[in-house]
């Protein structure tokens, strides 16, 4: 609305030109003229001045242009371009741009950089059946926390003298080689910042669980027919006699998964490889890296190492 200059103010002519009678002239420049771009009001003018005093109209002396419907605003985001070319039969193609993913192994060492102060230097225990997807990811968070890797069962057959013999060792005397794991992982859990790959059986034995517990138990859980085809490819199969190979191996497995199902339940938490193919998107498993395993593992212990700092604050007296 327009504002009245007070009649008090009106005596002189240079009453006129007072500070009031310039503001009033912005004022009505301002919210009385028609402008192409509409102005909201101050939220504190209107209750300034009565209603019943006038001062007179001035033109304003510039009239910003309206911008044009069709112009972007100078921090409007660009749409997203597709950087695909069409084909030359001139059939449609799906320009939506793919995700990038990020490459595993830097996630690999950001990861285990963000966790290694909460994990203290404590050892990390690899259970399931044996394979090189098991070994690989314990090697690739070893190197990653900068920790030392052991095998074992590799351990107990270098105590045996050989490799070869250690095989015959495991074979003809399974409860001499049970013993020897055990004292192994006796060692090794007295020890620290290690990512240690255990055996087959190692969770079979309540003394073996219990040395386990020094450390934080990752499950690595692989299929079995992955595993069964590992083994006839490297030609680990010295057991089988029969001629269906793979169908004897696979039986062999499932009869050692079931007994030692049990003890890889008790791990303190499990990485499935079907799980991760999933999670990514991958349709086979073989798409599957080591370094995407070995980053579920490490996301894995940063959860038991958040819950277990939770505790401890629990526990402090107020």
């Amino acid at each position: 609305r327009q504002i009245q200059i007070p009649k008090k103010w009106k005596k002189t002519p240079m009453e006129i030109s007072s500070p009031l009678h310039s503001i009033c002239r912005v004022w009505n420049s301002l919210f009385l003229q028609p402008s192409p771009i509409q102005v909201p009001l101050p939220y504190f003018s209107p209750f300034l001045f009565s209603s019943q005093h006038n001062c007179p109209p001035h033109k304003p002396l510039i009239s910003l242009p309206q911008r044009p419907s069709n112009t972007r605003h100078l921090f409007q985001k660009k749409p997203p371009s597709a950087t695909r070319s069409l084909p030359d039969n001139g059939a449609s193609v799906d320009l939506v741009r793919e995700p990038v993913r990020i490459d595993p192994s830097l996630a690999v060492k950001k990861k285990a950089t963000e966790i290694s102060n909460d994990l203290k230097g404590v050892s990390i225990f690899l259970v399931g059946m044996n394979n090189a997807i098991k070994t690989s990811v314990g090697k690739v968070i070893a190197d990653a926390l900068r920790y030392y890797y052991f095998d074992s069962d590799s351990l107990v057959e270098e105590a045996a003298g050989s490799e070869s013999s250690g095989k015959f060792f495991r074979e003809r005397d399974e409860d001499g080689f049970r013993e020897s794991e055990t004292e192994v992982l006796k060692q090794l859990s007295s020890m620290g910042r290690l990512v240690v790959s255990t055996g087959n059986g190692a969770v079979q034995s309540a003394a073996n669980l219990a040395l386990l517990r020094h450390g934080i138990s990752i499950w690595i859980d692989i299929p079995l027919d992955m595993i069964a085809k590992e083994i006839i490819e490297e030609g680990n199969h010295d057991l089988v006699s029969t001629p269906e190979l793979s169908s004897e191996v696979l039986t062999q497995l499932t009869t050692l998964y079931k007994e030692s199902r049990g003890g890889y339940a008790t791990a303190d938490a499990s990485v499935s490889l079907q799980k991760v193919a999933s999670k990514l998107g991958f349709d086979e498993l073989d798409e599957v890296t080591d370094e995407d395993m070995a980053l579920e593992v490490l996301k894995e212990i940063e959860k038991l190492t958040r819950v277990k700092k939770m505790m401890e604050e629990a526990r402090r007296p107020f």
